[in-house]
């Protein structure tokens, strides 16, 4: 498990403040977690992160690789909005099994289980990537980078995005790309024979095709360029292809 750090902001202005920079609507914090991020102007990922209400206040649940960063990139936005932005004691739980009194669902993939907010941090031992590959889901660091596209990472299956809720930042890119026919490039699953390290080149008939993010078994997550992914692909010296080709 990722090691986490939980922001507060609070403040009369902090939901707005967030509203006008994050991928996804502020306002349903009052039903459960919401998963979101913050982007670049030009539309790439900064940092993804999950949003709770607590009282007046707004928890910001981040990786904690990424949250220096963040309270930086927040507070340089802040300009006149009546907002504090400090670093929080709390810590998260997680796990798949039951869920115990006070937990909050996941909102990217029920098989994600639950978040549980207090002085306690861990989680019960679930196989996390077994749990993302299954379903392309991205991990924070991995397969989301600051060269990642969030529609490309899938953020609009992992409820990561509202295209209802107006401007934020990157939101015409993200909106522009929403709108075109098909995406070009994505992660997907894929089967894998063999092993390969996390960041191998992926090649189809000797041309670049993507490349390899987190394994599980037989399978992994990749990210590719859709129009050359297909029939055999390599990675290192382990053989890819997509489900259900030949």
């Amino acid at each position: 498990m990722s090691q986490r750090r939980i922001l507060r902001l609070s403040g009369p202005d902090t939901r707005s403040f967030l509203q006008g920079l994050v991928t996804n609507d502020v306002e349903k914090i009052d039903q459960g977690l919401v998963y979101a991020a913050l982007l670049t102007p030009q539309g790439k990922y900064l940092a993804d992160f999950f949003l709770l209400a607590e009282g007046s206040d707004v928890l910001l649940d981040a990786d904690a690789d990424q949250a220096e960063g963040l309270m930086k990139r927040l507070s340089m936005y802040r300009l006149r909005a009546k907002v504090d932005i400090t670093q929080s004691e709390l810590q998260v739980q997680r796990g798949t099994g039951h869920a115990p009194d006070g937990a909050l669902r996941d909102p990217r993939h029920s098989g994600l289980g639950w978040r549980l907010y207090g002085d306690q941090g861990g989680d019960d031992g679930s196989d996390w990537d077994a749990i993302r590959v299954a379903h392309c889901i991205p991990e924070t660091g991995i397969e989301l980078t600051p060269d990642s596209y969030i529609l490309e990472a899938g953020f609009e299956a992992l409820n990561g995005v509202d295209f209802r809720k107006g401007c934020y930042v990157g939101q015409e890119i993200t909106a522009r790309m929403k709108h075109k026919t098909e995406l070009r490039k994505g992660l997907r699953v894929v089967e894998i024979n063999g092993m390969a390290p996390t960041g191998s080149a992926i090649t189809a008939a000797g041309k670049p095709v993507g490349t390899l993010f987190t394994q599980s078994g037989p399978r992994a997550i990749a990210y590719l360029r859709l129009d050359r992914a297909k029939g055999e692909m390599m990675a290192a010296d382990a053989q890819l292809k997509l489900p259900n080709t030949g």
